[in-house]
């Protein structure tokens, strides 16, 4: 507790002054003042890559696209709760902007804008491949004995300072991650994840235009263009509709990676391991997971067991589906943890599934 206390009362100091060039700042003192750097406001213009390749459906379809192609974004961000995230395409632009606890999305090519209220579960979107959002997930529950200083880089004009987390979890995929940060701030400016034996990273994003200088509240202000109507949905994505509406409670433990991650309280996704090393338990109703054991049947590299699951490798990301089961859901099971990991994880829903039906 007074070594805790002691980081906390540090890191003010740690934020304002930390030398790119100076060879001797301590990892911790790099890893705090990322962490306290949530506060922090910037607008930009960034570049995201990704090369893991994810099975295409309509209800997947964003996240394949994220995480397994280039992504150009322009943000403006006021705070966590005031935002625009525009993603760039050749044949336009989709446009992401959240304010007093609504997410409003705007998609030109289809002239379509959707509403939704913000949900503590969903899969991953635009503005988490930003570099300050990416960087502070990555590092919110790392230990001081897992990082180490690295040296400066320049990144939009900035001479960062660098910071490599190494997971400590034997159950990680995830060989290590490198974050840059704004010397100033602490804001993270690159991130760049690897998995093991990766010569480039598996998916990286870096700012390469960057202002640290409070956007104006208009340019994160929604209006709706004429004629087009404003649509309301209650949920942002199969995985926010699973956690509000499917019959079940995911365990409170799972795999051996501890409880419950996060304020979820007994809902029907769980997510459990500690900072980059996670995995995500989602129930999937039929229509939802037959179209995803269709396409993952047709992915080089998914693998279809005989007792009907289906898996893929893709860098430090690893996916199970659980088989089919008649009148009843499929479990989605997904992270940074080893293969081995989700086999365990599966086994111990299936028993719990008998021992609710079975009692």
């Amino acid at each position: 507790m007074v070594a805790a206390a002691v980081v906390l009362l540090a890191a003010p100091i740690a934020v304002r002054a930390l030398p790119a060039d100076d060879p001797e700042v301590p990892a911790a003192r790099l890893l705090v003042a990322a962490q306290a750097s949530g506060t922090v406001a910037y607008s930009g213009y960034v570049e995201s890559s990704g090369t893991l390749q994810l099975p295409v459906t309509d209800q997947f379809s964003e996240v394949a696209g994220l995480l397994g192609g280039r992504s150009r974004l322009r943000v403006w961000w006021r705070s966590a709760d005031d935002w625009r995230v525009d993603s760039l395409t050749p044949a336009g632009e989709r446009d992401l902007l959240h304010s007093h606890g609504l997410t409003t999305e705007w998609d030109y090519e289809a002239e379509r804008v959707t509403t939704t209220p913000r949900s503590e579960v969903r899969l991953p979107r635009s503005s988490d491949l930003l570099p300050p959002e990416l960087g502070r997930l990555v590092l919110a529950d790392a230990r001081p004995g897992e990082v180490s200083a690295l040296g400066a880089e320049t990144v939009a004009g900035i001479d960062a300072a660098g910071l490599r987390l190494v997971p400590a979890e034997r159950q990680a995929t995830v060989d290590h991650v490198d974050v840059w940060m704004d010397p100033d701030t602490g804001l993270p400016l690159q991130v760049s994840v690897f998995s093991a034996d990766a010569a480039a990273p598996d998916i990286s994003t870096r700012f390469l235009e960057l202002s640290t200088t409070m956007p104006s509240e208009r340019v994160t202000r929604f209006v709706a263009p004429p004629g087009v109507s404003v649509d309301f949905d209650d949920v942002v994505d199969v995985a926010g509709a699973a956690q509000r509406y499917a019959p079940v409670v995911a365990p409170r433990r799972l795999a051996g990676l501890g409880p419950r991650r996060g304020g979820l309280g007994r809902g029907a996704v769980g997510e459990y391991g500690r900072g980059v090393t996670a995995m995500a338990a989602i129930p999937l109703w039929e229509n939802s997971a037959e179209p995803l054991r269709e396409q993952l049947a047709r992915t080089p590299g998914a693998v279809v067991e005989a007792d009907g699951s289906s898996s893929l490798s893709v860098g430090p990301l690893e996916l199970l589906l659980t088989p089919e089961a008649f009148d009843e859901h499929s479990w989605l099971l997904l992270g940074t943890v080893t293969h081995p990991t989700l086999e365990r994880a599966a086994a111990q829903l299936a028993r719990r599934a008998l021992m609710v039906a079975y009692p």
